[in-house]
């Protein structure tokens, strides 16, 4: 006999999809021409019908034995799987051997500019979140040090960024953002090692033998708490347990898992044994298998997803495939984990912790000023100061600006969070500065990503509407002739109408290579025809006609070159 069954498995299933589906229908008015992306709605949705509001989505009462505690531990689930495989995706959208052309770059950003981030983070959380100590204030900046790997991809890969930001920036802006959000367990580290081996833990009273063996047993045996020993121990265990272990570890993983799975990818390719729905699927297995594997090892899980994208196309012939594949596979992936995962952070956003003057201090107006001390001081100065020292990348202070106002907080901080939670004593178990830096961490990390979603997210559209009205013209290098996959497929917002089968698009983020018409020849024929590496027919004139367009004489004053690809239904 048929029931009435609002499950919350039916519940959520039947949100999600009415979402999506609401959202495409209009999705190109929304990304295109308004510039909004996926975040900014979801994660208003996700507040409409979560726990506070319409009571439609409450992940409280998941599962047969559901409980408010769990949903930490769905969170930190959720986010990692959420991540790890987007970093995967964007580790291999990056041109081929990137990380060793921008070495320098790099260290810049994941270096000197994130550390003076993470220092400048810190004084904004002294100067605004009241009755924490230097320590605490250390550990919650780190939560929020690193950009959001996912809504940096938005800002780097968007249609904004398509039509008036330099390929070079977008680029360093997607692979900074995919690094650091690894390299943001050093930092964390530190400020928590240094906290657990303060002076005052167990060895450092007069207890005796017994006692202080007893203590340090009862609090370290899941890995919180108080132990004592002081700043030389504390520095020790960071870096024999951090730097060598979960980030070493963690790219060295990275590294193995990546090239293996190239090599394997190429062999299966010659063998012809790889289907096209397989292959475009690989980065989503290969980032939740990292995430597997390195959750079971306790490394940096997401660093080796990172790592291992781009290891996987260190020649660039993975992009190359995919590109030839027209692949929408992962870019399909990217949206649904952001409609699920935005969605899910607007469901657990804690209102009720946001203003408590007489529990943590914290009031509204106290957090808004976090959060525009945050978005002034926390990485424009880093960047402003040291872009001179990254000329490839960052030419002048405008695209340093805009680099250093576009380093979102979201998706990456509230994993780092609820990590950083079970780090700790629950709620009354420890100490008073244990105590107080548990209480202030998840509204202070939680409202800051929901201030930066909001604010980023409606730059865009703003910053949109004054480079038109200052009349800003498009980015139109590149230009490349691309044949559409449907006559229905809109026109992007980077491209203009050739003819009825093709369109002209500038400035795109993808490319297997930097400069493909800097490359020599390859020996490849087909019916005694050379091939170029980027697809081009060649013949002893379009030889000649290369070299003289690549020519330093002919670079200065080139504008813009056309060249035909090979895409084919």
């Amino acid at each position: 006999m048929p029931t009435l069954d609002v499950s919350d498995l039916n519940v959520v299933v039947a949100v999600l999809g009415t979402f999506i589906i609401l959202y495409g229908i209009i999705s190109v008015k929304i990304k295109s021409r308004w510039f909004l992306g996926e975040a900014l709605p979801a994660v208003l949705i996700g507040i409409i019908l979560g726990p506070i509001s319409a009571k439609f989505l409450d992940s409280s009462r998941w599962g047969s034995n559901p409980s408010p505690e769990q949903t930490s531990a769905i969170t930190l689930g959720l986010t990692r799987i959420m991540i790890g495989v987007q970093l995967v995706i964007a580790g291999y959208q990056l041109p081929a051997k990137y990380q060793l052309l921008r070495w320098k770059e790099m260290a810049m950003c994941l270096l000197p500019i994130m550390t003076v981030m993470w220092l400048c983070t810190t004084l904004c959380m002294l100067a605004t979140v009241p009755n924490i100590t230097l320590l605490s204030a250390l550990v919650i900046a780190s939560c929020v040090t690193c950009t959001d790997p996912i809504l940096s991809q938005a800002i780097a890969k968007g249609p904004f960024a398509d039509k008036f930001v330099a390929r070079d920036l977008r680029e360093i802006i997607s692979s900074e953002a995919g690094a650091n959000d690894g390299f943001g367990f050093p930092f964390l580290m530190l400020a928590v090692y240094l906290m657990r081996h303060a002076n005052g833990g167990p060895a450092e009273h007069g207890s005796t033998a017994e006692a202080v063996a007893h203590e340090v047993v009862a609090r370290s045996a899941e890995g919180v708490g108080r132990l004592g020993g002081g700043v030389g121990v504390a520095i020790g265990n960071w870096f024999l347990e951090t730097w060598l272990y979960i980030v070493l570890m963690s790219v060295a993983i990275g590294v193995v898992v990546g090239f293996g799975a190239g090599k394997a990818l190429k062999f299966a390719l010659y063998r012809k044994w790889v289907d096209s729905e397989s292959y475009l699927l690989y980065p989503t297995a290969l980032g939740l298998f990292l995430v597997g594997i390195c959750g079971m090892l306790g490394t940096d899980d997401l660093l080796a997803c990172f790592v291992a994208g781009n290891a996987m196309n260190w020649d660039g012939e993975f992009l190359k495939e995919t590109e030839a594949r027209h692949d929408e596979v992962n870019s399909c992936m990217d949206v649904l984990l952001n409609f699920g995962g935005f969605m899910y952070i607007g469901t657990i956003m804690p209102w009720d912790q946001f203003h408590q003057p007489d529990v943590t201090g914290l009031t509204w107006g106290r957090l808004i000023g976090l959060g525009f001390m945050v978005l002034l001081f926390r990485r424009i100065p880093a960047i402003l100061g040291m872009y001179k020292f990254m000329p490839n990348v960052c030419k002048n202070y405008r695209e340093a600006f805009f680099m250093g106002y576009f380093g979102p907080i979201g998706a990456g901080a509230v994993f780092y969070v609820e990590h950083t939670r079970h780090l700790y004593p629950e709620l009354g178990h420890g100490d008073e500065e244990e105590t107080q830096l548990v209480r202030v961490m998840i509204p202070v990390v939680y409202f800051l990503v929901l201030f930066s979603i909001v604010v980023h997210g409606l730059s865009i559209p703003g910053l949109n509407l004054i480079y038109k009205f200052a009349g800003v013209k498009p980015i139109m290098d590149d230009a490349v002739v691309v044949r559409r996959k449907s006559v229905r497929v809109p026109t992007p917002v980077n491209a203009e109408v050739n003819d009825q089968k093709t369109f002209v698009a500038y400035n795109r983020f993808s490319r297997p290579v930097f400069e493909p018409g800097e490359l020599p020849i390859v020996e490849e024929r087909y019916g005694g025809v050379q091939y170029h590496p980027d697809g081009r027919a060649a013949t002893p004139d379009s030889v000649q006609l290369e070299k003289e367009r690549t020519s330093p004489q002919s670079l200065n004053g080139r504008t813009r070159s056309i060249r035909f690809s090979q895409n084919r239904f």
